[in-house]
């Protein structure tokens, strides 16, 4: 459950196990306070607008800002250092968001794939827990051989992890070139 909780060391183990992500990019408290201005320029270098700034600890969307320009990635990493003192930055897409459960522990299965359908420009915490405003597809409207590979990922995330008992595995599917 630690790995999957914090969003910075997961990704790293989804890189070492060759699973596809968004860019992302990172940072901390400590190397903000020392030098924003160095940190906001290897953020723009290495992510286009618009970029998605998340607490690397936390769920539920809590402290997660969506960002097109510099003052509002001031304003959104200066939020997510609120709740944590690393950061994970990722690359915003034009993109659907399946996801699937992963259930087991010596065997692992996952579940059908759903697909969340935002009510407002992002799944976020109002959204979530507050207006439920959202709509879903279950099963998600998608191809059989996108929904066998999504659930194959699903369970390589899982077992990279270590994940045991129940998982979300959440996935994007970019609306322009069909990646997941």
């Amino acid at each position: 459950s630690s790995v999957g909780m914090d969003k910075l060391i997961c990704k790293k183990v989804f890189t070492e196990i060759g699973l596809p992500q968004v860019n992302y990019t990172d940072t901390n408290k400590w190397e903000f306070t020392k030098d924003a201005e160095a940190e906001l320029n290897k953020i723009e270098k290495e992510l286009n607008y618009p970029i998605f700034v998340k607490p690397a600890n936390l769920g539920s969307s809590v402290g997660i800002s969506k960002v097109t320009n510099r003052d509002e990635l001031l304003v959104g990493i200066n939020e997510a250092l609120n709740h944590d003192s690393r950061i994970v930055l990722e690359q915003g897409i034009d993109a659907r968001e399946i996801e699937v459960a992963v259930l087991g522990n010596d065997e692992v299965k996952a579940s059908i794939a759903g697909e969340i359908k935002p009510a407002k420009d992002f799944y976020d915490y109002e959204d979530k827990y507050i207006n439920g405003s959202s709509t879903y597809d279950i099963p998600a409207l998608i191809s059989e051989d996108d929904v066998s590979n999504i659930r194959e990922m699903a369970i390589k995330a899982f077992k990279g992890i270590d994940g045991k008992g129940l998982s979300r595995v959440d996935f994007f599917i970019d609306k322009n070139s069909g990646e997941i």
